[in-house]
């Protein structure tokens, strides 16, 4: 056997979860890059994935696997980089115990992250929101989940994944009424509800069919909604909505977009930022400030407006020389 096998079988086990206690969200990552990877290079040297061996993943393969996530996968940049950082991950821990693959490993960890733009966020309207929840059709059980799942979704700022692994058990009515889950990085958080989308939730609830620790959304068999339903789901109202509401063509609604939107609703409403990173679950304020401060429009036209110079008239450059005139005309 080679080293490879078992050295991935104990950072999968002894490292992240015995030494370092990941949460299972980042051990599925790490298996799904493991298994992409192992797919393309047993594709690109003809050996099974148990044959291969460190010195088959060098630094020109792993680039190359980089490129297929790029191209042939459709992959973002970010997505991308993740990829990479796991890599990077199993290879410093072969390191320590196969030395003989120094330099294989360490031509690896030198493959840089690359560099992307980042764009502005991208949120709905009220009226897109609007748009979007309409098309819940209310006399079906999957219309009347998906309005309660996507209200949700816009009025408490949640992320994916703590869309689909809610359980009955986390909502807490009546007075006080809130979420109570653990996000990213097992951080646990209240998230405060509002009046209506608790009279929405409080109606949904005896239509899950489950116990207490059952999902909140489940699926007709009974179990939590992946978040590849979730995003199909949101796609699909997102299209019926698109025609009605012409302003959604331009946009990709995701859950991520439904989340920058209950944020710039709050920051619309005067929250200040530090409560609006406190109801996102956002570790460090500087993310928050970055994303929607930045994304406040308004904010930025009204402190341009305090330092717009007096009594400017608009001018308009005048070549003095015909030839000059002539061709800056053409």
């Amino acid at each position: 056997m080679t080293a490879l096998a078992p050295t991935l079988e104990a950072f999968l086990t002894e490292r992240l979860v015995a030494q370092r206690g990941s949460s299972p969200n980042t051990i599925a990552s790490y298996r799904d890059t493991f298994c992409l990877l192992l797919r393309f290079a047993a594709e690109q040297t003809g050996k099974q994935p148990f044959e291969l061996d460190f010195s088959d993943l060098d630094a020109a393969l792993v680039g190359a696997f980089l490129e297929h996530l790029e191209t042939a996968r459709g992959n973002s940049v970010r997505t991308r980089n993740n990829r990479l950082s796991a890599v990077h991950s199993l290879f410093a821990y072969a390191a320590l115990r196969h030395p003989e693959h120094a330099g294989t490993v360490q031509r690896v960890l030198a493959i840089p992250m690359k560099l992307f733009d980042r764009k502005m966020v991208s949120y709905l309207s009220d009226d897109e929101v609007d748009a979007l929840l309409a098309t819940c059709d209310l006399g079906t059980w999957a219309g009347r989940r998906d309005q309660a799942l996507l209200d949700l979704a816009v009025e408490a700022g949640l992320r994916i994944s703590e869309l689909a692994a809610l359980r009955c058990s986390d909502v807490t009515l009546g007075r006080g009424a809130h979420l109570q889950l653990t996000g990213k990085g097992r951080k646990e958080r209240a998230v405060p509800l509002g009046k209506a989308v608790a009279r929405l939730l409080r109606a949904w609830l005896p239509e899950t069919g489950g116990s207490p620790g059952g999902p909140l959304f489940p699926t007709t068999a009974g179990g939590h909604m992946s978040r590849d339903a979730i995003e199909h789901r949101l796609a699909l109202h997102a299209e019926r909505a698109a025609a009605h509401c012409p302003s959604l063509q331009r946009k990709r609604v995701t859950a991520h977009s439904l989340r920058h939107t209950c944020a710039m609703r709050l920051r619309a409403k005067g929250v200040p930022l530090e409560v609006i990173a406190l109801i996102l679950g956002h570790e460090d304020i500087a993310t928050t400030y970055a994303f929607y401060l930045h994304a406040d429009l308004q904010a930025a036209e009204q402190a341009i407006s305090l330092v717009a110079p007096p009594k400017t008239k608009p001018g308009r450059y005048r070549a003095p020389d015909p030839l000059l005139r002539f061709l800056e005309g053409l």
